[in-house]
């Protein structure tokens, strides 16, 4: 789940660049890009819990 989350924050950065210089197409794009890995990242995360959860009860 870490990698979710460094590819996201990596998307993150790469828009705030395009979008400083310019590209608003790109920034966009990146930006679509870390919000969905972001989400994904949390809905595993969510599941993990729930299965650790059913695990111990």
């Amino acid at each position: 789940m870490g990698n979710l989350l460094y590819w996201a924050v990596v998307f993150l950065v790469v828009a705030i660049v395009a979008a400083f210089l310019g590209f608003g197409g790109i920034a966009g794009a990146a930006t679509e890009g870390a919000r969905l890995l972001f989400w994904i990242a949390i809905i595993l995360l969510a599941l993990a819990v729930v299965g650790g959860m059913l695990r111990r009860g």
